[in-house]
């Protein structure tokens, strides 16, 4: 295990909103099948995806959170909809009828790491955004069809509507979304209808190679972005404005595992911005950004929480506190 050195001269502290807000996510949820260890000699099946993530987050949070995404009444869907009560998140209407659970088969080499089988519903069900506050995205969901039509659609809708804020993570998974070309510019194009862009450091060298953090934040602002962010594991993150450009570092913690710290990052940053007063500024396009610095600390914290214990296990109110 490693640790992280805490930022010295960080001054902005997470922030929770007084009102919760009622958050969209499409995207996949679906089942990771890891390989078998001491532990479970026959293997493991654990809830995943990305897009269920972030909903997890948001829902353990306080957030009203709905989840437009593809199962099937099966056994391995049954296993995802107990990992999603626990949590409080809702499905929406359709997203049962599906002929399978989505699965990512893990296989890990000599060194531990891993690379994955997908079996995918490429599918999503068409949600409503009535009532809807912040809608969020991200991942293969979001650029592989038909479910993508989907996912534009209600980002169009949600742009038409007014007062929603939108949110998008690409979270890059090269051997399933094609083309690197291609890819971009499905992208991009998500990138323009969306108030709020996180990626990483590994999502930004494949999407745009041989091209700097900034340029790729500033070319996110140009696109439309309110917000970009960058994450950069133990480097913290480093965030651009149409004003400015701030980073924070990553708190000091013992890293247990990364798996679903993006996630965590993500669901931090979205319950950060989501208040009322926030997302008005947002939405508005306000030159003001003091909003940035406090929304960072927590999207950091989140994922801190996140690192310090095993799997993708985003925190409850009271940790994100650090109670």
């Amino acid at each position: 295990m490693k640790e992280h050195e805490a930022s010295t001269d960080a001054v902005a502290r997470p922030t929770t909103p007084a009102t919760p807000a009622t958050a969209l996510v499409l995207g996949e949820a679906l089942v990771d099948l890891l390989p078998g260890d001491d532990a479970s000699p026959g293997g493991r099946a654990l809830p995943g995806g990305s897009p269920m993530n972030v909903a997890v987050g948001l829902a353990r949070l306080g957030h009203r959170s709905l989840l437009a995404a593809r199962l099937a009444d099966d056994e391995l869907g049954r296993l995802v909809l107990a990992h999603l009560d626990e949590s409080g998140v809702s499905l929406v209407e359709g997203a049962l009828d599906g002929q399978r659970t989505s699965t990512a088969k893990a296989t890990l080499d000599e060194h531990g790491s891993a690379s994955y089988e997908f079996d995918l519903d490429f599918s999503l069900p068409t949600p409503s955004l009535d009532g809807v506050d912040v809608v969020h995205t991200g991942s293969i969901g979001a650029v592989v069809e038909p479910g993508a039509a989907v996912v534009r659609a209600a980002f169009a809708e949600a742009r038409d509507r007014g007062g929603v804020l939108t949110s998008y993570d690409p979270n890059v998974r090269a051997a399933i979304m094609g083309e690197r070309d291609v890819v971009r510019g499905r992208v991009e194009e998500l990138v323009a209808l969306s108030d709020v862009v996180k990626l990483s450091d590994e999502d930004a060298e494949w999407l745009y190679p041989n091209t700097t953090p900034s340029e790729v934040l500033s070319r996110f602002v140009d696109l439309g972005a309110r917000l970009a962010v960058m994450t950069r594991g133990g480097h913290g993150a480093m965030a651009r404005t149409a004003t400015r450009e701030v980073s924070v570092q990553a708190p000091a913690v013992r890293v247990v595992d990364t798996v679903g710290a993006g996630d965590a990052f993500m669901s931090g940053l979205l319950h950060a911005v989501s208040s009322p007063s926030t997302r008005a500024t947002i939405l508005s396009g306000e030159a003001d950004d003091r909003w940035v610095d406090a929304a960072l600390a927590t999207a950091a914290r989140s994922a801190a929480v996140t690192v310090a214990r095993a799997g993708a296990n985003p925190p409850w109110p009271g940790e994100l506190a650090g109670e």
